[in-house]
């Protein structure tokens, strides 16, 4: 597969009272078009400030892009101007954003919202504008999509908010979507609907798609490959089936290891078995980090992982990790 986004050895960076925060340290990945890639990763690893330091959302008055690059069909981001961002965002790539009730305004109708953007990008008449609206929301499956046009976002239910976030992210055909928690806070029923949607219409559009979740199930149903982050650098990167099968990095085993199984039979008296949960707490990110940055919560740890991070080992087929005892 052709790929159609790069991002190498990036760096992002927060000024705060209490110090630089390294949210982003040295993170490299790819997206193949057509392709789902998941980031995974506990709250704070970095997801999220990746993903708005694709798409140059980073607030300059509180942080920056430190280093690195992101090539977007072989055309650097970082150098580009605001305008020329602009020209991109919404349009060649787009982004679902984790809570669609703070990323809709609330005074404004969704039908409105959904065609601002197409007449900003596709520059066609307002009328133009509202039929690929409503056929935005047809295509994403809300009933009566005409109605739905002109009611506001809290006259919506979560699942149906979520739907309109996507259908506005989808409205002008972009080669990449960036899908953020795009699940977050919805019930189980609501979410399974979602993630079908979205598979859908990556099958109808052919877009790619970068997944950020916390939820490994999710990965698993969803992905082809996953990324897996800790304290802002990339710990392993593998094929879903590979990961799932053969996980390496001791932060992914511990991640495996958290999920409830349904095949794990229950303990004398009917109860089931406590979930293991990964000891120990992340490292303040105001701090350089010297050697793993796991090192710290990790039963392998030597001297060797506290004094010098590990570099990227390529394990074979794809799967990559960085960590010393994986015996590669």
């Amino acid at each position: 597969m052709t790929t159609i986004l790069e991002v190498e050895d990036l760096r992002t960076h927060f000024d705060t009272l209490d110090g630089t925060v390294r949210a982003v340290d040295g993170v490299s990945f790819s997206l193949a078009r057509g392709e789902t890639l998941g980031i995974v990763g506990e709250s704070g690893c970095g997801k999220s400030v990746t993903a708005l330091s694709i798409l140059r959302l980073i607030p300059p008055e509180t942080g920056r892009i430190a280093s690195g690059s992101i090539r977007f069909e072989g055309e650097e981001l970082t150098t580009l101007s605001e305008e020329e961002m602009k020209r991109l965002r919404g349009h060649r790539i787009s982004m679902i954003f984790q809570e669609p009730m703070t990323s809709l305004n609330p005074v404004l109708t969704v039908g409105t919202q959904i065609a601002e953007n197409v007449v900003r990008h596709r520059g066609v008449s307002k009328k133009a504008a509202r039929d690929r609206a409503c056929e935005m929301l047809d295509l994403v499956r809300i009933a009566d999509p005409r109605r739905r046009l002109d009611e506001y976002p809290h006259q919506l239910s979560g699942g149906m908010r979520q739907r309109v976030m996507i259908g506005m992210a989808l409205s002008c055909d972009p080669q990449v979507l960036i899908a953020d928690e795009p699940t977050t806070a919805l019930d189980v029923t609501i979410q399974a609907q979602i993630l079908d949607l979205m598979l859908d219409l990556k099958e109808k559009t052919g877009t790619a798609i970068m997944l950020i979740t916390h939820d490994l199930g999710v990965i698993a149903e969803t992905a082809q490959r996953v990324v897996v982050m800790y304290a802002g650098r990339k710990a392993e990167e593998a094929p879903v089936e590979a990961l799932f099968d053969n996980p390496l990095h001791p932060y992914t085993r511990g991640l495996m290891r958290a999920i409830p199984r349904l095949d794990v039979d229950a303990e004398e008296g009917g109860r089931r078995p406590r979930l293991q949960e990964i000891p120990g707490l992340v490292p303040r990110l105001t701090q350089p980090i010297v050697g793993c940055a796991f090192a710290a919560r990790c039963e392998l740890a030597t001297d060797r992982c506290r004094t010098t991070a590990p570099p990227i080992v390529d394990a074979g087929g794809g799967h990559t990790v960085a960590c010393w005892e994986t015996g590669l």
